[in-house]
């Protein structure tokens, strides 16, 4: 083969594969979650007859090739509500990311109410960053009455809410723990988290910084709701901090003190983009559901073009369709950058909870804008 002729060859080759694989990038907004879902086999709810199940983060380990799922649990005899009192972040294990799960451990166990998390960890949120894995969570402390009521906190446990981050070398541990949260509250009375920070969620954006987005309290309304519930946004150059908050509320809705929850970002297709729960339908019109967001920066949010992720029916392999009181606490689990499943809490009516793990099909742009 003559050179030059080599050349206009490998030219074509790779500006090809380059407009290729831009062309199956979904523009900014655009990327519709719902038409991804498909039908969840029964094998990937992940339940348990003594302990309430609570919202999962799942990563693959660079060493074993098994799919590691952290999530919540707390005993079904201190009552719903004993989350905030009792819950604390397992583990377990599974060679498909649709499972079936098999506990293996307590990952962040109870330590002691000397510790600003020693009493409770909860809402986990797993990522492999360079090499090491960082488990970023919710801790607090307090008396350790459950109200049992089902319904009322203990508000001392629900304000004591900090963000913190573990780090391992491996997903079996062991997980080091810091003294100090890797999120706390602002120390200003007016700031917009200056009662609590929780639910975080942390991914690495395009620049190789790392945002996290979380839930925060501030202490304007009557106590010891506090209020109004917002979301902020905060930067770090490291996983492990210091972050600098931005101090933006996002995901807001005029008038609404407690508009959405359960907050998770991710990265994709040159676009950062949050699933989160809307609270009573303020974003999409669909009651209490889970709808999605995008932005450029990670600091100005709009709402997606396909706004609505799912309502609270579950749609199962077998045929049958489950109404649940809440289907929360949203993760993706990714690979290669697109997302394979989608991670959800459940709650069946006056029952138990669970997680499922929801397959997604990949959509190409056509498809995806069309649906």
């Amino acid at each position: 083969m003559k050179p030059l002729l080599f050349i206009v060859i490998l030219l074509i080759f790779i500006f090809g594969c380059s407009s290729t694989k831009e062309k199956d990038k979904v523009p900014p907004g655009e990327l519709n979650i719902k038409s991804m879902l498909e039908s969840a086999p029964t094998g990937a709810k992940f339940i348990n007859d003594s302990s309430f199940i609570w919202g999962a983060g799942l990563v693959k380990s660079a060493s074993d090739q098994k799919y590691h799922m952290f999530y919540s649990r707390w005993p079904h005899k201190f009552g719903w509500s004993a989350w905030v009192t009792h819950s604390e972040i397992a583990h377990a294990v599974s060679d498909s990311p649709f499972g079936p799960f098999k506990f293996v451990d307590v990952a962040l166990p109870a330590r002691g109410a000397e510790f600003w998390d020693g009493m409770v960890t909860h809402n986990p949120n797993v990522h492999y960053f360079n090499g090491k894995y960082y488990l970023y969570y919710m801790g607090n402390r307090g008396d350790g009455i459950p109200s049992n009521s089902g319904e009322s906190l203990n508000w001392t446990h629900r304000n004591n809410q900090r963000i913190g981050v573990a780090v391992a070398d491996d997903p079996n541990g062991p997980w080091k723990r810091f003294d100090e949260p890797v999120i706390d509250v602002t120390k200003d009375s007016t700031a917009h988290d200056a009662l609590m920070t929780s639910n975080p969620s942390v991914t690495q954006m395009a620049d190789g910084r790392y945002l996290a987005v979380y839930k925060a309290v501030g202490k304007k309304k009557p106590m010891p709701f506090g209020g109004p519930v917002v979301h902020l946004t905060a930067i770090a150059d490291s996983p492990t901090g210091p972050f600098v908050k931005q101090n933006k509320p996002i995901f807001t809705s005029e008038g609404v003190m407690f508009p959405a929850e359960d907050p998770y970002v991710w990265y994709q297709d040159n676009c950062l983009y949050t699933i989160i729960k809307d609270q009573q339908g303020y974003f999409a019109n669909a009651g209490r559901s889970l709808v999605l967001f995008y932005s450029l920066d990670g600091t100005d949010w709009k709402l997606a073009n396909h706004p609505l992720v799912s309502t609270l029916v579950l749609k199962w392999k077998d045929g049958t369709e489950q109404e649940l009181e809440a289907l929360e606490r949203p993760q993706l689990y990714m690979e290669n950058g697109k997302p394979v499943a989608l991670l959800c809490a459940g709650k069946e009516p006056f029952g138990n909870s669970f997680n499922v793990q929801i397959p997604m099909k990949e959509k190409t742009l056509e498809t995806s804008i069309d649906n």
